[in-house]
């Protein structure tokens, strides 16, 4: 299907992701505008209607996902996203700021949510750097590759925040509980060998163009089987786990809603911006 008679949203000029399908196969690239594909406003507000559209698709049966340049992504544009944490971030911010900001953090996890729960499958392929937000991501997707350059961190907990796109409720699913609190609480980085290690990518690759090419060769795979069967597995998969995560994904968002500020989390931004290690009070 090309031309006027294919979907719109494959040639809407989007801003944070390139869409291209072929053979039964959406690549969708994560494009910036931000500085290593970090998750900026646009990405929050193009990821659901874009995998929304995606999943509505008859034409398309799997999805690669992947960063463009040497990154995956390097996770939230904190500075990008101040606008958003400004309000609830004011000393004097009482139910209405914080009222907004558990709508915020909802709208965003639908961002992560339109790629668990699309029926097309999506496989990840990771190359360089994937940090927070990013990682949140790649959880939401079925299937993950990486290249050998690859690196890993849930990195929240160094800015001071609780990961609430759906690290803590995907994770666990994926490398088990003792893993992911290892990640999560230490933000530590991990390479691509220990990522295949603990099951959080099933296989590494030379570099990028190979581990993309290894993601579409299992896209492909899944769209040469019948695509209703494939989508009534995903549909018996995410039965098992849906209600856990949406349980997960609700407490974290009215967690930060109501503990989110403090001057940890100031004192982290300040750190960003003036390009230094923060200095953490537990204040």
């Amino acid at each position: 299907m090309t031309g006027a008679d294919a979907p719109a949203y494959r040639s809407h000029p989007y801003k944070a992701f390139s869409v291209s399908v072929a053979d039964h196969v959406a690549e969708v690239t994560l494009i910036g505008p931000s500085k290593g594909n970090a998750q900026g406003p646009d990405f929050w507000s193009e990821s659901a209607p874009l995998f929304n559209a995606i999943d509505a698709d008859p034409e398309v049966r799997a999805v690669v996902l992947t960063g463009s340049g040497k990154n995956f992504s390097f996770g939230l544009d904190l500075p990008a996203m101040m606008g958003e944490f400004g309000k609830v971030l004011a000393p004097d911010a009482k139910a209405g700021p914080r009222t907004e900001f558990h709508n915020t953090i909802k709208s965003m996890q639908g961002a992560i949510n339109a790629v668990a729960d699309c029926r097309k499958p999506v496989v990840a392929a990771i190359s360089g750097w994937c940090i927070g937000g990013a990682v949140d991501l790649i959880s939401a997707a079925d299937i993950r590759v990486a290249s050998a350059d690859a690196k890993f961190s849930v990195r929240e907990v160094k800015v001071a925040i609780v990961a609430d796109m759906g690290s803590l409720a995907r994770l666990p699913l994926i490398i088990g509980e003792g893993h992911t609190r290892e990640l999560a609480l230490t933000g530590k980085d991990i390479d691509a060998a220990r990522a295949e290690k603990i099951g959080l990518v099933s296989d590494v690759y030379a570099d990028k163009d190979a581990a993309l090419e290894a993601a579409h060769a299992i896209a492909a795979e899944i769209a040469g089987n019948a695509p209703l069967v494939v989508q009534g597995f995903m549909d018996v998969m995410d039965h098992s786990r849906s209600a856990r995560v949406d349980d997960s994904l609700r407490y974290v968002a009215a967690w930060n809603a109501a503990f989110l500020p403090s001057n940890d989390i100031t004192e982290a931004i300040t750190a960003v911006f003036e390009k230094r290690p923060p200095q953490f009070k537990g204040e």
